[in-house]
């Protein structure tokens, strides 16, 4: 059974998330470079954005019995081919959590540069998934014949 409520939970943190990413987020890469910045961005976009989003997916993938990912990358996938989200945000959120990887694992140094362009460029794309999610809860609601 899809549990809603936790789904939206997790959206209003992500939102929440973004706007303090937002509040520190650097005017400039050299700004970005100063070391209690930059860790602090990559904190909150590892821990706090795609996480949020991973669980989101782990909650729909679960919740509508889409089947047992062997991998996260397995979550992105069944959401796309349940047509749940679009391919585009399936890639995206694919790119995301490798980025989040690199972030936790240190899989050799963070590029400032990719982490910057992540903050400065595409910090929408967790807008946009969370609009599709959002869409995505009233289209099963609607079908339900609850309230939209």
């Amino acid at each position: 059974m899809l549990d809603r409520e936790r789904i939206l939970a997790k959206l209003d943190e992500l939102e929440g998330y973004l706007q303090e990413l937002d509040q520190i987020r650097p005017a400039s890469f050299e700004e970005y470079r100063q070391i209690e910045k930059k860790r602090a961005c990559e904190r909150l976009l590892q821990i706090s954005s795609i996480e949020a989003v991973i669980d989101v997916c782990n909650l729909l993938v679960a919740g509508l019995r889409l089947g047992l990912p062997a991998e996260e990358d397995d979550l992105f996938e069944k959401l796309v081919q349940a047509s749940l989200i679009s391919p585009e945000m399936g890639h995206k959120l694919r790119m995301l959590k490798g980025f989040r990887n690199i972030l936790v694992h240190e899989y050799g140094r963070v590029d400032d540069r990719i982490a910057y362009e992540v903050l400065t460029e595409r910090l929408g794309e967790f807008e946009a998934f969370k609009s599709e999610v959002l869409k995505v809860l009233r289209g099963l609601e609607s079908s339900k014949g609850g309230p939209s």
